[in-house]
């Protein structure tokens, strides 16, 4: 952040963290048709760089970059940068299916439109497996069709809920849909597959995984050759 005036290490990670959570927040609101997936703020000496992450980036520059420009003003303004000190840029999502966020405002807007909870939820169950997910869950709570509130599971593959790998294997994303006869909760929780480049999935293995290799070929145990014709051992002289 421009804060030019000497602070204290904690006040300062305190202020990044609040910066980084409301300009979230702002472009969640902003950017939800658009596929907004997260956004990274990367600060270097001459300026501040916030790269938005969407599926839909020509949404999000508008025509001739217009929309971006905006928004970069927007955010100069409310956080007293000086001029030509912030640049947003947008950046593709690759694989949206294994992006929580996205499948959540998907979900968000499939219920929105009308569309019955039990076939929203399955079918993106079904896209996030169908991409190369290892597994997945999607919760959804509220006043789904009676009067009393209750709460629905949708799971499939293989998902991991605690522990160091749950930092690096699961994307998590909420999201609040106001329906007429109010609020639904929507959570989408999606366990990414290993890539050992990590450009799909995290680049560190699950540490129980186990891996089998195939045999080896094994090679024919040769026969002793027999020595001598029959007859027992011993010495000659025995009786």
């Amino acid at each position: 952040m421009s804060l030019q005036k000497q602070i204290s290490k904690k006040r300062k990670f305190i202020a990044d963290g609040v910066f980084y959570a409301e300009l979230n927040e702002f472009l969640m609101r902003t950017l939800a048709e658009d596929g907004y997936a997260g956004v990274e703020v990367r600060v270097t000496p001459i300026r501040t760089e916030i790269i938005i992450r969407a599926t839909r980036t020509r949404e999000v520059l508008g025509e001739k970059g217009r929309r971006i420009r905006e928004l970069t003003a927007v955010v100069q303004k409310r956080y007293a940068f000086p001029e030509n000190s912030v640049e947003l840029f947008a950046e593709r999502v690759e694989n949206r299916a294994s992006c929580a966020m996205a499948q959540a405002e998907s979900l968000r807007y499939k219920l929105l439109g009308g569309l019955a909870v039990r076939r929203a939820c399955y079918g993106v169950v079904r896209f996030i497996m169908e991409n190369g997910a290892k597994g997945c869950e999607v919760i959804i709570s509220g006043k789904l069709r009676a009067q009393r509130a209750k709460a629905m599971k949708f799971k499939d593959g293989y998902l991991i809920s605690t522990g160091e790998p749950k930092k690096h294997y699961i994307d998590e994303a909420v999201r609040h849909v106001l329906m007429r006869q109010g609020v639904l909760g929507v959570k989408v929780k999606i366990m990414l597959a290993y890539d050992p480049e990590g450009k799909t999935g995290p680049s560190i293995p699950l540490p129980d995984n186990v891996i089998v290799h195939e045999p080896k070929e094994e090679t024919p145990i040769m026969q002793p050759q027999e020595y001598g014709e029959g007859g027992e051992g011993g010495y000659a002289g025995d009786s």
